[in-house]
């Protein structure tokens, strides 16, 4: 086993929720070694060709990974992990953050060819842009990468977009990806009890989409709001609440964006394709949940 592979304790929670092989005999002998290659690209971004031997061929590697990014079955195990997390009592859902992180393009990550990758049994990959989630910036190629953070410093939810767009119009979608498994029954958890976000995320929209919800939320109000709604009176509405306590747990959603950055493969993107990349983002993310 390499430095950085899955811990026996590690594989033991993984292994349930990897999909089976289609041959007889159950699952792929393979599996462990073939996600051991996947982390070990992703914490230190280097080619596909450049995986040492001890994990197989590079292009099984990532032909595994490319079809599970794809098909959604990265996500899918994500979900499981949470599940077994949550059932457990490890998440933190006295408060979940939303924020956002921008990731440098390397030269590599563009020139995606126009026609959608292949992937059998879908005509569109899962998560798919036409994009490829790519936007100019003055540093040059970029990509945002919007996710949702649970007390604990683990990701729950992630949105990738162009680096150019708001955080504001990607605040429901992210929340709406909340969503938790229930294995012994019950419809999944969806709702955190309380949602913090930074002033690029205060409009009229997420506020009344958190209070459809009932869902207590500590947002500030930047000055320009506060002034126009002054400048309306009545008709402006209420004041904002504001806890500044709760505020003062607005790190633990960037310390998850710091962890998941500690993979070279996500603080810089390599990946040609949207799809691929969310399936590094969320493999890096996986690791996350398996470590604690």
């Amino acid at each position: 086993m390499g430095r950085g592979d899955l811990t026996n304790r590690e594989w033991s929670l993984l292994e349930p929720h990897l999909p089976p092989s289609g041959r007889r005999g159950g699952r792929w002998n393979d599996h462990r070694t073939v996600v051991n290659g996947v982390l070990f690209r992703v914490r230190t971004g280097v080619p596909w060709r450049d995986l040492p031997e001890r994990y197989g061929s590079w292009k099984t590697v990532y032909e595994r990974h490319r079809r599970w990014s794809a098909d959604g079955t990265w996500d899918r195990i994500l979900h499981s992990v949470q599940a077994d997390a949550d059932l457990a009592g490890r998440i933190d859902w006295s408060m979940v953050g939303v924020d956002s992180t921008s990731c440098r393009a390397h030269q590599h990550a563009a020139g995606a060819r126009k026609t959608r990758s292949r992937v059998p049994k879908r005509t569109t990959p899962r998560h798919h842009r036409p994009d490829e989630g790519l936007g100019r910036s003055r540093g040059g190629l970029t990509c945002k990468i919007h996710l949702a953070g649970e007390g604990g410093c683990r990701p729950m939810a992630l949105l990738l977009t162009p680096g150019q767009w708001g955080d504001a119009p990607q605040m429901i979608e992210v929340l709406d990806r909340v969503r938790v498994p229930r294995p012994l029954g019950g419809r999944p958890r969806t709702r955190p009890d309380h949602v913090s976000g930074d002033k690029a995320y205060s409009s009229r929209r997420n506020r009344s989409y958190l209070r459809r919800r009932d869902i207590r939320h500590t947002i500030p109000e930047p000055k320009d709001q506060r002034a126009n709604r002054r400048r309306r009176g009545s008709a402006g509405g209420r004041p904002t609440g504001f806890d500044r306590d709760h505020y003062r747990r607005r790190n633990e959603v960037e310390r998850t964006i710091n962890r998941l950055k500690n993979s070279r493969a996500v603080a810089t993107r390599y990946d040609k394709r949207a799809c691929v990349f969310h399936g590094t983002v969320t493999a890096a993310a996986i690791r996350l949940w398996l470590r604690q």
